[in-house]
């Protein structure tokens, strides 16, 4: 299917009270589609059928209207039921609809006038409807409480207002729940429980003392109400993969592990969701193999073994297989914790020396290229860095050259700059062919993960890793901090 760019969302975004009934996904039958629709004034025309995928908006049909302004919809496939909308020629969206299991309905509609469609033939679009009207009506009365309260000039006037926009919620919230009371099995009732996020509630009182983590605890543990991960009904929402990423962003620790329980629970169970599986497997392995947050590459690496390792590559091609494959290649080696892998080097008198017989209480690893205009940019800094705390601080710099046949520019950059201080080495060329005869399974660049330069690296006296991938300043902040514990 092809992305359409479109930025028009009808959809009202509305909440509704939590229950805790889980709902079953959707059918597995196949009867195909067939929407007829009567669109006024477009005759002889294309217009399209789209659909929401998580965030984007893509086409699932499209039909001709005749000199009548009519057409139909249709296919032998069925569609995913969720929220759809009417595309015009000129590619903006009309208006929603919603499609559920039975996808045989019409369609009455005039672009003059969007507030009288018809939809005949589909119980949950006329459901969507009735509440629709309801509910806006409702929300209009809140959000004009809310800005007479913004306005207040008054103690009083803003209490009133409170109280008023406190009553005014309530009620909105119950019409919610009697509604989804009332249609249990409905789309509907389906789509209000995907957009949901619990209620904050108050601090309790325990033994005395406020329980201050209790809302936030609260809030993880009813985020997924109702909600199933196999259920391919949640891509065809605008809103269910915002929610998924506020989950991430506001309820789960930054911490790898804890992201990897998140994600291996939402994998497993949505694998047998035909649309829904893929789209998360993706979604979180473009998130993690190039992470904003260090270490939370360890959440690809845990992808990459527990599922693409595992056989769930059917929708990749050799080349992305090959890339995956590497990319997790190049980090099993040097994630934070680990020993740092085996470094030996020739150093600027071609005398041999490794990485685990310098003794220090912190070891920067820094893999550079002479000829690198930003790398000629970064170790000056690292140089300044060094000269002004870390060498007070007995931290050992080994600036790896990466560039072997770049030696008289690494010599005379390494002269220029006066880096006499630091332990330069380089890979020599003899080693790295070796590397190659000998079919070698890792080499440096893999092992340490050094395919852009410069790449850095902060080793502790056991030479175990305990940063990476930072900026100067970030590193020299966690030393600082580092000591100071």
């Amino acid at each position: 299917m092809k992305n359409i760019l479109i930025s028009t969302l009808l959809f009202p975004l509305f909440l509704m009270a939590q229950t805790k009934k889980p709902v079953s996904t959707t059918s597995t039958t196949n009867q195909g589609h067939a929407i007829q629709i009567s669109l006024k004034p477009y005759q002889n025309t294309k217009i399209y059928l789209g659909s929401y995928y998580g965030n984007n908006k893509v086409f699932a049909d499209s039909c001709i209207l005749n000199q009548k302004g009519e057409g139909v919809f249709k296919s032998k496939t069925k569609l995913t039921p969720g929220i759809y909308f009417i595309v015009s020629p000129k590619m903006s969206i009309l208006f929603d609809l919603l499609v559920d299991d039975k996808q045989t309905f019409s369609i009455s509609a005039d672009t003059l006038n969007l507030k009288s469609i018809k939809i005949m033939g589909s119980k949950d679009n006329e459901l969507f409807q009735s509440y629709s009207k309801i509910i806006n009506d409702l929300f209009i009365e809140l959000n004009d409480i809310e800005q007479k309260f913004k306005t207040s000039t008054t103690a009083v006037d803003s209490a009133k207002y409170k109280e008023a926009y406190t009553i005014k919620d309530k009620e909105i919230k119950q019409k919610r729940k009697s509604f989804t009371d009332a249609n249990p099995n409905s789309l509907m009732r389906f789509l209000l429980q995907t957009m949901d996020v619990p209620e904050i509630p108050n601090i309790p009182i325990v033994n005395g003392k406020a329980d201050s983590s209790y809302p936030f605890r609260y809030v993880k543990s009813h985020y997924w109400d109702n909600i199933v991960f196999n259920d391919n009904r949640l891509l065809r929402t605008p809103f269910f993969e915002k929610k998924l990423d506020d989950y991430f962003k506001n309820y789960v620790s930054r911490e790898p592990d804890s992201i990897i329980d998140e994600v291996h629970y939402m994998l497993t169970v949505a694998k047998t969701g035909k649309e829904i599986y893929p789209f998360l497997l993706f979604k979180f392995t473009n998130k993690y193999i190039s992470p904003e947050f260090m270490g939370q590459d360890k959440v690809f690496l845990h992808i990459y073994q527990n599922f693409f390792a595992k056989g769930d590559t059917l929708l990749l091609n050799e080349e992305s297989k090959k890339s995956l494959r590497e990319r997790a290649y190049s980090l099993m080696a040097n994630q934070l914790g680990l020993p740092a892998p085996m470094l030996a080097l020739n150093d600027l008198e071609d005398k041999r020396f490794e990485l685990h017989n310098i003794k220090a209480p912190f070891t920067f690893i820094a893999f550079w290229d002479p000829v690198c205009s930003h790398c000629k940019v970064e170790i000056p800094r690292l140089d300044s860095m060094y000269k002004a705390s870390w060498k007070n601080l007995n931290i050992k710099v080994i600036a790896v050259n990466t560039n072997f046949k770049e030696m008289d520019a690494w010599k005379k950059f390494i002269k220029e700059l006066q880096l006499t201080e630091w332990i330069n080495g380089y890979q020599s060329e003899e080693d790295f062919n070796n590397e190659i005869k000998e079919g070698r399974p890792t080499t440096i660049r893999q092992l340490y993960d050094v395919f852009k330069t410069p790449t850095f690296y902060l080793l502790d006296k056991d030479k175990k890793i305990v940063a990476k991938n930072l900026t100067i300043e970030q590193f020299n902040d966690f030393i600082q901090s580092t000591i100071k514990k």
